[in-house]
């Protein structure tokens, strides 16, 4: 007879297997003494295993993956289920409400892990949710977008010096796997100090819900979570080896005005090729922007004015030809659509 799973204790709540609770977990309150409270799905699987925190909007304008975690808790069988989901759609509430990437304090919560007890509303907060969500979790997807401003090709960050986190990383599946350092007080060097392994997601542009983002980061999820072996292994069409840049780079505008981009994410570009132009408002001159050598779109401004100095294109160069990289990127984004709730590809056509 199969050892019965024992129940996942969370926020003082004891959760059985095989079901699916949701609770609010206040980390902060405003001076107004109105609570901030976050949102927390907990899914305790049948079967006994990990425990995966899928999270979002740490930054309060970053929308894709909300919606990524929304539709990844909509197509878990609980029965099916080895090990727990621990689904925060929402970290930064405050942010979320204001359209705001930022805290009241405007401070930036992912610089502000582990957090303080007794520190700023921004450290108190990042406390709570760190000792109270992070560390509950075995393994973490923490899913972002670009900037306001910006936006980015779906691609991991990780530290691949971590094992853990370069097998989920490379799990994952997109195109591209950008190497990054752990910066201080970011959720991932705050977790992988508890030898929780960690990796970002990074798709579109703040305030913006793109389809390619949302499929994208559902199929990774749920990547991730067979190589966890917390689902059962799928038949795969075709399997994408994830490529790592040898280095990344932003280029940014040598001339002040209207900027045209020549370039889509994704695209393969060449040396001293013209990949976009800024032009005097007045329309007196203009000044291309010429890539300093060969590679793929990952980033780029979508905010046509600029000033001079501005980082207007993330160029990624790799080892591999950069042909075989756009290919890959194209198909990758096609299968992505594949993933989308049926709400979400009737967006995309009306």
């Amino acid at each position: 007879m199969a050892k019965k799973t024992p129940p996942f204790e969370f926020a003082g709540l004891t959760i059985e297997a095989g079901t699916h609770v949701n609770c609010e977990l206040e980390i902060a309150r405003l001076y107004t003494h109105s609570p901030l409270s976050v949102s927390v799905d907990v899914l305790h699987g049948k079967h006994p295993g990990p425990v995966l925190l899928i999270n979002a909007a740490i930054h309060g304008d970053e929308l894709n993956g909300i919606e990524v975690v929304r539709q990844v808790i909509d197509k878990i069988d609980l029965n099916k289920l080895h090990g727990t989901i621990i689904a925060v759609p929402v970290v930064n509430v405050f942010g979320f409400i204001h359209k705001s990437r930022y805290l009241p304090d405007r401070r930036d919560l992912n610089r502000c892990f582990p957090g303080s007890e007794r520190g700023s509303i921004a450290g108190r907060m990042a406390y709570q949710y760190f000792n109270q969500v992070v560390r509950r979790a075995t393994h973490v997807v923490d899913l972002h977008t670009a900037a306001i401003y910006r936006t980015n090709l779906p691609q991991i960050r990780a530290n691949l010096d971590n094992p853990l986190a370069k097998e989920m990383a490379m799990a994952f599946g997109s195109p591209v796997v950008v190497d990054a350092s752990l910066r201080d007080g970011s959720l991932r060097a705050a977790a992988e100090a508890f030898n929780i392994p960690v990796i970002t997601f990074e798709a579109g542009e703040a305030l913006r819900l793109d389809p390619h983002a949302v499929g994208s980061g559902v199929q990774g999820v749920l990547k991730v979570m067979r190589h966890l072996d917390m689902l059962r292994t799928s038949r795969s069409k075709k399997v994408i080896e994830p490529m790592v840049p040898k280095a990344t780079r932003w280029i940014r505008a040598d001339y002040d005005g209207l900027l045209r981009s020549h370039v889509a994410l994704g695209e393969k570009v060449s040396k001293d090729q013209v990949i976009a132009t800024v032009s005097d408002p007045a329309g007196s001159s203009e000044v291309s922007v010429i890539a300093p050598q060969g590679g793929i779109v990952i980033g780029q401004q979508t905010l046509p004015l600029v000033n001079e100095g501005d980082a207007i294109f993330h160029i990624a160069f790799f080892e591999e030809p950069d042909g075989l990289v756009e290919e890959q990127v194209e198909n990758y984004l096609g299968e992505a659509i594949e993933e989308l709730d049926d709400d979400l590809k009737w967006g995309m056509t009306n």
